[in-house]
């Protein structure tokens, strides 16, 4: 192996120097567009899910763009099932809402006066200046807003789903009419792509057997609005580390200041949240992904204040996804492969190393 020499070492600072520049001007990029970007991105992730539904239908028989068809079918029933429910209940849970409110208010002047009680004084006027708006800053016009925004959000990425998971058909025909050499390429690609949808998948799977655990929850407990909170336990689960300790606060909070609720259903939900989040987040996801789809605990939590900070609540959301999809492009190219060892979660035995590797592909397994 050839030294470097003393004009390589200079040089190595200022290549250093241009790619921070080039890292800050890329980050500055999308948290400008991050309003074109987001439904791009979750089009995107939900193209690359239906593919292997759609390449299952193949393998049955259909064609490419029956099976394209019916995919898109059964998932738009479903969302549309979906979103009904969810918009009844959310419809009640409004309507219920002045009610929840009073019952908050009552607990919270009675632990002003516990506190009272003890010595502890607490200005409520104070406490109110804090948390008060004016009648003309009402929350109401700015759900509806936010409601229809999301709407507008859910109808275009509706649109590019569609379009993106019939342009996927002929990709590898347009990626071999446009390279002199397509081979390395396509392997590539093939290897980043079966990747992303095996990890997609089993967090898809993994947050929507939450979803379902949760809703049984509620229901068996006796909590409100359960299909609600279901629906929040599947979308905060792909946040890291607080999306579980997030979607447990509103029914926890809820069942505490019921009237048949209580201190201690409230403690037995917080449980049934703490047991499901910790069989499914650390024990079976784990094993079903494989220590090669993993990130570590820091990585984990710095993606999301990172991607939180470039594309708001959404970046939240798409945090891990979006890190594990930057891990997983990484680790697909032998000169960038060391990167996304830096993300993983560090050293292994060698009994999860094997069982790990045996679920990957014959050239990713290690030596």
């Amino acid at each position: 192996m050839s030294k470097l020499s003393d004009e390589d070492y200079r040089t190595v600072p200022l290549h250093a120097t241009l790619a921070l520049a080039s890292l800050v001007v890329i980050v500055a990029g999308m948290k400008v567009g991050s309003d074109l970007l987001v439904p791009l991105l979750l089009a995107i992730f939900i193209a690359v899910v239906c593919t292997s539904p759609v390449q299952w239908l193949h393998r049955c028989g259909l064609s490419l763009r029956l099976s394209a068809f019916l995919t898109l079918m059964v998932l738009l029933g479903f969302l549309s099932l979906l979103a009904l429910l969810v918009v009844n209940s959310f419809s009640t849970f409004l309507a219920a809402l002045p009610d929840i409110e009073s019952r908050l208010y009552e607990q919270y002047w009675n632990l002003l006066n516990a506190l009272s009680a003890h010595g502890l004084a607490v200005n409520p006027d104070q406490v109110n200046s804090m948390f008060a708006m004016d009648d003309e800053d009402s929350w109401m016009p700015t759900l509806l807003g936010e409601i229809g925004n999301l709407f507008m959000q859910s109808c275009i990425v509706g649109l590019l789903v569609i379009f993106m998971l019939f342009e996927t058909l002929n990709f590898r025909d347009k990626i071999s009419r446009a390279l002199e050499n397509p081979a390395p390429s396509l392997k590539r690609f093939s290897e980043f792509s079966l990747t992303l949808k095996r990890y997609l998948a089993v967090k898809t799977v993994i947050s929507l057997t939450t979803g379902v655990l949760v809703w049984l929850s509620c229901v068996i407990i006796g909590v409100e609005f359960a299909l609600l909170w279901g629906v929040l336990a599947f979308a905060l689960n792909f946040i890291p580390n607080i999306g579980s300790a997030l979607a447990a606060i509103p029914p926890v909070l809820l069942l505490l200041v019921a009237q048949d609720g209580g201190a201690f259903q409230a403690m037995l939900l917080a449980s049934a949240y703490l047991v499901i989040n910790f069989v499914l987040g650390n024990l079976i996801e784990p094993r079903v992904m494989g220590q090669a789809l993993g990130l570590s605990t820091f990585v984990a939590f710095l993606s999301l204040v990172v991607w939180g900070w470039v594309f708001g609540a959404a970046g939240m959301l798409l945090s891990v996804v979006l890190t594990m999809t930057l891990k997983i492009a990484l680790d697909s190219h032998p000169q960038t492969r060391w990167m996304a060892r830096l993300l993983g979660p560090g050293k292994r035995r060698l009994k999860d190393t094997r069982a790990s590797d045996a679920r990957l592909p014959p050239w990713r397994r290690e030596k």
